[in-house]
Parts: structure tokens; C-alpha cells; sequence
């Protein structure tokens, strides 16, 4: 590790906040975006969008993090580090098709919401694969953000538990499970990668993850419904977008990831819901009592995450 990044190094402990507060802006941008392509190009195209699109955006930040003066190390690679690597990789995918599916039962911020039962699945498998364990405040906050999951997975008041919602919840459930594996995979890749400095850390973890992406994804639809490629080329405006957010969403997610354990950092990402709460009133979505509920919940679980004094 060079000088410089040691002496960045004393600084991680505040520095990751803004760093994740960034990651969730970014993401709820790309989530909007994706959102609007899914109806025109279908779940899977608009899924590859993030990856296929932000490939570029990742390139180009690993190459200027180079050409800036100071020295960049070059990593030590490994197979371990790949491995988690394509761990993180394949279960981001079914997250993020889990995400647009869900967002087509339940209003934007609701879908979002419901996404967040990774926190608590984060912390059970970085106990057990990483052996990382969260504090009891950074538990507290998770279990109060849970139970808002649990409110916003009721059907809206007035209406049946029919399938839309029992299919939101489902959803939700398995796109915050995939989410957790898929955060705990690039945790071990950050620790499998701990000689370089967290920001080259987390522009190498997105480059090959999104390679890795782009390539599996792109050739099941290229095989599968070729159609969709032509339909997501017509939508490039929306695709750069959504692409671009993608990818500075994913590497300031990485960056903190070797910054800070995957719990907390995923338990404060959820200042997302607050971001998609703007989002959904900019569309004109309503939200019942229990949903404002819920979402207080998550907000306070938030507050208590960043109480740990980190």
C-alpha cells in the first residue's frame, strides 16, 4: 500500500458514510430508469441494461484512477478473490430481476422496501462465510428496519390478499435474499483483495463483475428472446442512464464494501427508501397509512446504524 492511501486509510471509519449515502442515491436513479425500460424491453433486457451499459462507465474510472498521479498498486490477484467475485455477479442478476418484477405488483417505493430483507440475510451469511459479527445496536437496527418489511408487505388497505400482492412480497423476499448473498460475495472479494487501497479495490471488483454480467446475461437473451436486443438499442437515451447510474452506484457500493462490514453498510443503504419515497410522489403513487408506517420504521433503523458510532 503506497503512503498515500495509508494515510487515507485513518479516514475510512467517517468516509464510508457519504460513500454509501452516494451509492444509494445513484441506485434509486437506475432503479427509476429501469423501471420505465421494463415495460418497453421486457425484465431481462432491462436487467442487462445495468451491467451491459455500465461496463464502459467502469472501464473508464479504473483508467483514470491509473493515469492520476500517486501510484496505483497493482492488486494481488487471486481465484478466491474471483470467486467471490462471481458469486456477488450471478446473484446481482436474479436480485435485480426480482427488483423490476417486484416493481410491477407494488408501487416503486414499496418494491424498494420491500427489497431491504437482505439487511437482516446480510448479517446471518457474513456471520457465517465471513465470520463478521454486527454489534447489538447494528442488530437493533436491523430488526426495527425488518419489522417496517413486514408492514410493507401487507396488502394496501381496502384490498384483497390476492396474488399482485402475495407476488410483491415474494419477490421482495427473493430479491433481498440474492441481494444478501450476492453484497456477502463482494465483502469477501474486498477482503481477498485487502492490499489495495478501497476505491481501486471496488473499480476492479465492478469491472470484472459487470464483464461477468454482461457476457452471461447478454448471451441467455441474445439465445433465448432475441428480440429484446434490438428493442434496448432503440432505448439507448434511457439504457446510458440508467447504465451510467449503475455503475457509480456499484462502485461506490464496492469502494465501502472494503471499507466497512457488508451489514452496515446495507443497513445505512437504506436511505434508498427514503430517496424512492421522492421518486413515487414525482410519479403521482399514493401511500397508505401502514406503508408511511413501514417506511418510518426503516428510516429510524437507519438513525440507529449510524448511533454505533461508526
Amino acid at each position: 500500500m503506497t503512503a498515500s492511501s495509508s494515510s487515507f486509510s485513518t479516514l475510512l471509519p467517517s468516509l464510508w458514510v457519504p460513500v454509501v449515502l452516494f451509492a444509494a442515491l445513484a441506485q434509486t436513479v437506475r432503479n427509476a430508469a429501469q423501471r420505465s425500460l421494463a415495460a418497453e424491453v421486457g425484465t431481462l433486457a432491462a436487467t442487462l441494461v445495468r451491467f451491459l451499459f455500465g461496463l464502459p462507465f467502469a472501464a473508464a474510472w479504473l483508467l483514470l484512477l491509473y493515469a492520476l498521479p500517486g501510484g496505483q498498486v497493482w492488486p494481488q490477484f487471486s481465484w478466491a478473490w474471483a470467486g467471490w467475485i462471481a458469486l456477488g455477479a450471478f446473484f446481482q442478476v436474479a436480485a435485480t430481476a426480482a427488483l423490476l418484477l417486484a416493481m410491477q405488483e407494488r408501487n416503486f417505493a414499496v418494491a424498494v422496501t420491500l427489497s431491504k430483507t437482505e439487511v437482516l440475510q446480510v448479517a446471518l451469511f457474513a456471520a457465517v462465510l465471513l465470520a463478521e459479527l454486527p454489534s447489538g445496536l447494528a442488530l437493533a437496527a436491523m430488526c426495527v428496519a425488518t419489522l417496517g418489511v413486514v408492514l410493507l408487505s401487507l396488502p394496501p388497505r381496502g384490498a384483497a390478499a390476492g396474488a399482485g400482492s402475495g407476488r410483491a412480497a415474494l419477490y421482495g423476499l427473493a430479491c433481498g435474499a440474492c441481494f444478501a448473498i450476492g453484497t456477502v460475495g463482494f465483502r469477501g472479494a474486498a477482503l481477498a483483495l485487502a492490499d489495495a487501497p478501497p476505491w481501486l479495490s471496488g473499480a476492479w471488483g465492478v469491472l470484472l463483475a459487470q464483464a461477468l454480467q454482461s457476457v452471461g446475461l447478454g448471451a441467455w437473451i441474445a439465445w433465448r428472446s432475441p428480440a429484446a436486443l434490438p428493442r434496448l438499442a432503440r432505448a439507448w437515451q434511457v439504457s446510458l442512464l440508467a447504465g451510467s447510474m449503475g455503475a457509480a452506484a456499484s462502485l461506490a457500493w464496492f469502494t465501502a464494501y472494503a471499507m466497512q462490514g457488508a451489514a452496515q453498510v446495507r443497513t445505512l443503504g437504506m436511505v434508498e427508501v427514503a430517496f424512492s419515497y421522492l421518486v413515487s410522489r414525482r410519479l403521482g403513487e399514493g401511500f397508505s397509512r401502514v406503508e408511511r408506517i413501514g417506511m418510518a420504521l426503516m428510516l429510524l433503523g437507519l438513525v440507529l446504524i449510524c448511533l454505533q458510532g461508526i
